[in-house]
């Protein structure tokens, strides 16, 4: 298995370009099934879960190829409606075809996904909202099946902003007859792209980004081009790289407004943000820092996909900060092996408790999902001597070209393969 070797204490400085959003790019592959003409996507991220959701869309019968940073999907030919295990255990974002299928072929038979373990993300608001539609759904030897019944528009109160649930049910309302209303919607910007997509291919749907989502029913969807938005996840996490290392990092490609939480943030612990020319400019000195609580919250809070990123900053930071984590209960399982690291975290429910020094020790840690991955990184960066990351596999689920970009400005960093025992 491969393992990234990090010598920390480099500043980072240079340029780089923020790829594609993974968490948009999914739902559009997803919803790109709805249309019987040619999808043409761009902006696309090279990443393990892309090709996994190609080889989910491929299994129901579309075409998929790839041409660089350019998806083309037709799934004129859709032949089946059953998304079998082997596929939907490799990412848990492959619960966003149920909501394809019902609105397509207004038949499903989707086995529950995997992905992260950072805690469990329930399909109860899924369910709810497409019953609410008229589909009948049951749950049978780890499938979930959908059929519909008497499918007409209706208003849906989601008892939590679930961006999923959200987009499922935007995807399957956009092709049932009626008006759905959406309230209680998840806000995120991916909601927003998916919405953008949807309605390039002729779909009826208004207010995605507010907390009530109107979709007016058609009865086809046709052929669209589509350029993904940035990745602000990444975004977030190159600039706590350059904050982390004292660096100086100029990032191209990122949507100012998406990441509004993370630069306030930034500010407010002392690192210098500047916007200009439609990208970041990211300055760290760490003679200027000071600690700083975080609580994670649904969009346009502060977004629990950058908690465990902060948390390696805040653990380099003298005095006491505060993370709380209101999202997901399990997404404390970097601290851990940060304490490996020298770090001294105290975990009380969910509320870490960071007491932070100036430096981490490199130390051997194991990522055990995607943002934990990427926090070890970080952590590595900064830390004294080297830094074996293993279980790499889950930071190239998320991350296009990490490394190349991080030697790109200048980082310490290597990828060897793991030697057993």
């Amino acid at each position: 298995m491969e393992q990234f070797n990090i010598w920390g204490g480099t500043p980072l400085k240079g340029q780089i370009r923020i790829s594609g959003s993974k968490n948009s790019t999914l739902p559009i592959m997803a919803a790109s099934i709805m249309s019987s003409e040619e999808v043409i996507i761009k902006n696309v991220p090279d990443l393990e879960d892309v090709r996994v959701m190609a080889l989910a869309l491929q299994e129901l019968g579309a075409k998929v190829t790839k041409e660089k940073d350019v998806l083309i999907i037709n799934s004129k030919n859709i032949n089946s409606s059953e998304l079998p295990e082997k596929i939907s255990r490799k990412m848990r974002a492959s619960n966003l075809v149920m909501g394809a299928l019902l609105g397509r072929l207004k038949n499903a038979q989707v086995a529950y996904p995997g992905g992260c373990a950072i805690g469990s993300r329930p399909m109860d608001l899924h369910v709810k909202g497409f019953e609410k539609l008229g589909y009948v759904i049951t749950e049978e030897y780890g499938y979930m099946k959908g059929k519909a019944q008497d499918i007409k528009g209706n208003e849906i109160m989601l008892d939590f902003p679930s961006v999923g649930a959200t987009e499922n049910i935007m995807m399957a309302a956009a092709l049932t007859p009626g008006t759905t209303i959406i309230r209680n919607a998840a806000r995120e910007p991916e909601v927003v792209d998916l919405q953008n997509f949807l309605n390039r291919m002729g779909a009826n749907i208004k207010g995605a980004g507010l907390d009530a989502i109107r979709i007016k029913g058609v009865e086809r969807l046709g052929r669209v081009e589509h350029t993904v938005i940035p990745d602000r996840i990444e975004a977030g996490t190159f600039m706590i790289a350059s904050a982390i290392t004292s660096g100086d990092v100029w990032l191209e490609n990122v949507v100012v407004e998406h990441i509004h939480p993370v630069i306030s943030k930034l500010s407010e612990i002392g690192v210098m943000v500047s916007v200009a020319n439609g990208g970041l400019r990211i300055v760290g000195n760490r003679k200027r820092y000071k600690p700083s609580d975080i609580k994670t919250m649904p969009y346009p809070g502060f977004p629990t996909d950058m908690q465990p990123q902060f948390m390696s900053f805040l653990s380099t930071i003298n005095g006491t900060s505060l993370v709380v984590e209101t999202i997901f209960e399990n997404r404390f399982m970097h601290v851990q092996e940060l304490c490996r690291m020298g770090a001294d975290i105290k975990i009380e429910g969910r509320v870490a408790i960071i007491k932070g020094s100036d430096k981490l020790e490199g130390a051997r840690v194991e990522a055990s999902d995607l943002r934990a991955g990427a926090a070890l990184v970080l952590a590595g960066l900064s830390a004294i001597d080297e830094t074996v990351v293993t279980g790499i596999e889950h930071i190239n689920r998320g991350y296009e070209n990490i490394l190349e970009k991080l030697t790109t400005l200048g980082a310490k960093i290597t990828s060897t393969q793991k030697v057993d025992g």
